[in-house]
């Protein structure tokens, strides 16, 4: 159990358009510190020196897709206990259940709420972690 507060996430998404919403729904209404990358190896390259508290993945992503994403990352050692939750819009219970047996720690369904985004992923943080951020 961490006792440490949300404050720094980084995203991953290929489509600028939704990295643009997700640029205000976090920053701007949530308050976060927001880096995102457009690609699994971008986001391997940059995730050491942002040190975020939690990763946002897309699923669907060419070359290197989320899950894979994710199985690199978990192979760094300072990533292999920080919390991921996959952004996606492949919500059935049966891949929902697959993101979380490789390691997500939960799924937030595409399109998302701009406006309430923020509280999505502070409200995940709060279930898993047990305090606000």
């Amino acid at each position: 159990m961490t006792t440490e507060n949300l404050q720094r996430i980084l995203y991953v998404e290929d489509e600028p358009d939704i990295q643009a919403v997700a640029r205000i729904a976090l920053e701007a209404v949530g308050g976060f510190q927001l880096l995102i990358c457009s690609s699994g190896k971008e986001a391997l390259a940059a995730a050491s020196a942002f040190a975020p508290n939690l990763i946002l993945l897309d699923v669907m992503m060419p070359d290197m897709d989320g899950p894979s994403t994710l199985l690199a990352l978990r192979e760094l050692p300072e990533f292999e206990n920080t919390p991921i939750v996959f952004m996606t819009a492949k919500v059935q219970s049966s891949e929902v259940a697959r993101y979380r047996q490789i390691g997500a720690l939960d799924v937030i369904a595409k399109p998302f709420d701009p406006m309430t985004l923020s509280d999505t992923v502070r409200n995940i943080w709060i279930k898993h972690h047990g305090m606000p951020s």
